[in-house]
């Protein structure tokens, strides 16, 4: 994979987050926008927030390897079996950030206004400092992070077909 700039580490301090920009093209981020839109057994994530079970207006599905479970919000997650789609992406993006991943979590956002809370993904389940991709799809989006002490803030512009990386600190560090 070549880039047209190297990617950097967008944070100033304590933690990785590296964009590495667009990976699949416009008319290719539609087709699996829609490809994921169509074949994925979306549904509203159930959380428990101050002692209440609160349905999500955003739509969720998990994948995972096999045997892999973690517990979010009160409420433990077992992951559905890889579709070969999703093993495809996987893949991409493990030969560009260098990294293994065995689990996926997709969110459906349905309008800009939708969005999850200031969050560290930090569940017990996950080894520490370990890598998290994110791919965008559907449309441009901003994605906005919080350092845990200071509040120092930045948000950045996650285009169609964009890929953002969060590793080592990051999740003890700042919030997203």
């Amino acid at each position: 994979m070549s880039f047209l700039f190297e990617p950097e580490n967008l944070l100033p301090k304590d933690g990785i987050a590296i964009y590495h920009g667009v990976v699949y093209p416009e008319k290719e981020a539609a087709q699996i926008c829609q490809l994921l839109l169509d074949t994925i057994p979306w549904k509203q994530d159930e959380v428990l927030m101050f002692g209440k079970m609160i349905v999500t207006k955003r739509k969720m599905a998990w994948f995972a390897d096999a045997g892999i479970t973690y517990k979010y919000a009160g409420v433990i997650k077992k992951g559905l079996s890889w579709t070969a789609d999703l093993l495809q992406i996987k893949a991409k993006v493990e030969s560009i950030t260098g990294s293994k991943y065995n689990a996926c979590l997709l969110n459906l956002y349905h309008e800009g206004e939708e969005g999850m809370g200031w969050h560290q993904d930090n569940e017990v389940e996950m080894v520490a400092g370990s890598s998290i991709a994110s791919l965008s799809l559907g449309a441009q989006r901003k994605f906005a992070f919080k350092h845990a002490t200071s509040n120092e803030r930045l948000d950045i512009d996650l285009e169609n077909g964009s890929l953002l990386e969060m590793k080592g600190t990051i999740q003890n560090n700042w919030y997203h």
